[in-house]
């Protein structure tokens, strides 16, 4: 790794859907050299374009996540550790506080991970959540169901990106997706996955999420989301489109589902359900949003969410909030089909600089998912997401028109074009 004499900042492995590269960049805007601590650096297409320094080791080890990182304090200095992955969130918490750097409650973050801990915690507080079991065999799933009442929706107990997460109508349904997500043995980073799984009633009623930082509500976020059974996100918009009491609501219950979890430094992202009798979370994550949430939140509000994170891990003041366009949307281009499909190898990729310089357009950008020479298999999560644009306007329609009109414009071409509609920008993400 090159000197330059800067104080490192450690990110433990990164997102994938945009906002990774971001981090970096925030760390080096304030004078510190970011330095990625990965199992695998050619999976973040940033890194080498960037020229980030990497660190390979193994960071499922949490133990050799603080060895190199009491390494790089004893060097150059270190100024903060954090993570842009859910997967990572609690070993970035671990070790910063074992270093004496800031850092959220890292037992808290430990218990937000594991989703049927968090959701009996939110229910003993009194938070409303959907009626759940947690369950580790199949029969148990079944019988679940069947007291909770179908249509349920099965999920792992950890993960994100809507990855292994179903909606189940009937018996038959319920028993194949338990079965399903029993069987697996790791999650997409290859990692061991928990014997669990929860069942959890089928709230109705529109999907937002709340965006917070140091427990004080930024802003409420509306989702779009891909056909059920399953609960791809295909878009956001910032603010999101509803009336005053049901931003209220909205808020107050993720700030409760908060202070019940011991949550409240730095950022989370809660999502939640508008039912007919109110706000339902139905999940908490502790850590900044990804799906390009951030781009977007800072081009409606000003608020620099990604900046605030690295400041608040270094120590640093927080920025100061710039202008904001009032409303921003995030439209993404989905790879279409089914997972019995045959696997397609990405060859192609066009029309990136036409989006990105289309009207209102503040950001264009392929996912992880299409990089050429990718294989890719529809899998029903965030990784069908091929690429996305986040737009601007003076109203949440605007906005949205600008993302879509630019998304369109984008085209992944496959070797085995299984579904071709997705070249033609059929499978952008709308209303």
């Amino acid at each position: 790794m090159s000197g330059t004499g800067a104080r490192w900042f450690a990110f433990v492995e990164s997102n994938t859907t945009g906002t990774g590269r971001d981090f970096c960049a925030a760390a080096r805007a304030r004078g510190l050299r970011p330095v990625l601590l990965t199992r695998d650096p050619g999976r973040y297409g940033y890194v080498a374009e960037d020229g980030v320094d990497t660190v390979v080791l193994d960071t499922s080890d949490a133990d050799a996540v603080y060895e190199e990182c009491a390494a790089l304090a004893r060097g150059a200095g270190l100024a903060g550790v954090t993570s842009s992955s859910e997967y990572y969130v609690v070993t970035a918490a671990r070790t910063a506080a074992k270093l004496g750097l800031p850092a959220p409650d890292a037992d808290a973050v430990a218990r937000c991970r594991a989703k049927d801990v968090q959701r009996a915690l939110l229910a003993d507080a009194g938070v409303p959540v959907p009626r759940f079991a947690a369950v580790g065999e199949v029969a148990d799933a079944v019988a679940a169901a069947e007291d909770i009442g179908h249509p349920v929706v099965l999920k792992p107990v950890s993960g994100s990106g809507s990855v292994g997460v179903k909606l189940c109508r009937d018996r038959a349904e319920t028993t194949r997706w338990a079965r399903e997500l029993l069987g697996r043995a790791t999650d997409e980073r290859g990692a061991p996955v928990s014997s669990r799984i929860l069942v959890e009633a089928a709230v109705e009623g529109p999907e937002f999420s709340v965006e917070t930082f140091d427990d004080h509500v930024v802003t409420v976020v509306g989702k779009h989301l891909g056909p059920e059974p399953y609960f791809v996100e295909t878009g956001h918009d910032v603010p999101a489109p509803a009336g005053p009491a049901a931003l209220a609501a909205l808020g107050d219950t993720a700030r409760a589902a908060l202070a019940a979890l011991g949550l409240g430094w730095g950022a989370a992202h809660t999502e939640l359900r508008l039912s007919a009798s109110g706000p339902v979370v139905i999940e908490v994550n502790p850590r900044l949003a990804g799906g390009m949430i951030p781009v977007a939140v800072r081009a409606a509000t000003g608020r620099d969410l990604v900046d605030e994170v690295i400041a608040g891990a270094a120590g640093q003041d927080a920025p100061a909030a710039g202008p904001g366009a009032g409303h921003a949307a995030i439209r993404f281009l989905l790879a279409t089909g089914t997972a019995q499909d045959p696997e397609r190898r990405v060859s192609a990729v066009e029309g990136l600089e036409r989006a990105a310089a289309a009207p209102r357009v503040v950001a264009a950008a392929t996912t992880g998912s299409a990089t050429i020479g990718r294989t890719l298999r529809v899998t029903h999560s965030f990784q069908d997401r091929l690429a996305c644009v986040v737009a601007t306007g003076g109203s949440g329609e605007e906005a949205e028109r600008h993302a879509l009109d630019a998304a369109r414009l984008i085209r992944i071409g496959f070797q085995q074009q299984a579904a071709p509609q997705a070249l033609d920008g059929e499978g952008v993400g709308g209303r």
